[in-house]
């Protein structure tokens, strides 16, 4: 079945996926995705975070009141951001003591804001993207980063006019770099050109398209503040027990300074517009994510690599199950 390529906010929908607890599922991924899980949590807070809040937190929460079932809590209709921003609280507050089994985590929850645990299912549930953390030995090394995931961001439609253009004009990598705050309507909405919107933060020089970059230090200017470091550093979890349970408290959420910049595959046909080492793609379905790298407290990887150096293909050509074209 294709997965829808937005969120759908019709209250009927949300009252069905409610009743038929659809969207209770996916919030069992909670002791076995922990990572994947406090990353669309840092990314929600993030835009709700945000002065530019009210244009790029999209879409909004529909979420069904647990004490009033016939009615929405949370509703596109009715914004409010404030006690958006205390459920939130909620979510985060728990997730850094997250310890036992998830039933516990959800009565934690409960019992610091009734609206806590729904808006924490509305995260996971409203992700349309493809999100796997990639194992130690299936990492891009030169990244340096132990946060690497697996990100399909584009609906199976996109990506099926996708291969097709692949196969008529092959395809390459690039780089794409977005504040941390864009990702959370990235990651339901897909990668967009921005230009010439009120979504655009920087100008658009070359034109209108998706701005992508061979070179790794030029996307990590667009994903934010940040300072480089060469070597792969430790992550540092902070590990918690007494007789029953063990915490692990999560860097992602206790980290208010993250960068995430991704790795994409772009078709390179004559629509691909090359500017010396920036890179502008007109065509939206002639982009599509393949890895998402995150870095904390503003620290980002080498600043010189270039996807386009023979070693680097093949070993994102590797990760990737992909042939060179």
């Amino acid at each position: 079945m294709p997965v829808p390529q937005t969120v759908c906010t019709r209250e009927l929908c949300v009252f069905s996926f409610h009743t038929l607890g659809v969207m209770s599922g996916a919030t069992e991924e909670v002791a076995t995705g922990a990572e994947v899980i406090d990353l669309l949590v840092a990314m929600c807070r993030a835009a709700l975070q945000s002065s530019r809040k009210s244009l790029i937190f999209e879409p909004y929460p529909s979420v069904v009141d647990p004490c009033n079932p016939k009615t929405l809590a949370f509703s596109p209709k009715r914004r409010s951001y404030k006690r958006l921003q205390r459920a939130l609280d909620g979510v985060l507050l728990i997730r850094r003591m997250a310890q036992g089994p998830y039933s516990d985590i959800k009565r934690q929850m409960d019992k610091i804001d009734p609206l806590a645990h729904p808006l924490l299912q509305w995260i996971l549930a409203s992700n349309r993207s493809h999100i796997v953390k990639l194992p130690l030995n299936k990492q891009l090394k030169f990244m340096r980063t132990p946060h690497q995931f697996l990100l399909v961001s584009a609906p199976p439609s996109k990506e099926l006019r996708f291969q097709t253009a692949r196969k008529l004009y092959g395809s390459t990598f690039a780089f794409h770099g977005s504040h941390i705050e864009n990702w959370h309507s990235i990651l339901r909405k897909g990668l967009v050109s921005a230009s010439y919107t009120k979504l655009q933060l920087r100008g658009a020089a070359y034109g209108k398209g998706i701005y992508l970059s061979p070179i790794s230090n030029i996307s990590f200017g667009y994903s934010g503040e940040s300072t480089h470091f060469g070597a792969l550093y430790k992550t540092s979890w902070s590990i918690c027990s007494d007789r029953k349970t063990i915490s692990i408290i999560s860097m992602f959420l206790q980290s208010r300074n993250l960068n995430c910049i991704a790795l994409c595959e772009v078709i390179t046909s004559k629509a691909l517009q090359k500017h010396g080492n920036i890179w502008v793609c007109p065509v939206s379905d002639h982009v599509c994510t393949r890895f998402l790298f995150v870095y904390e407290n503003g620290r980002v990887g080498d600043v010189l690599i270039n996807t386009q150096d023979a070693e680097i293909q093949t070993e994102i050509l590797q990760a990737t199950g992909l042939k060179a074209c």
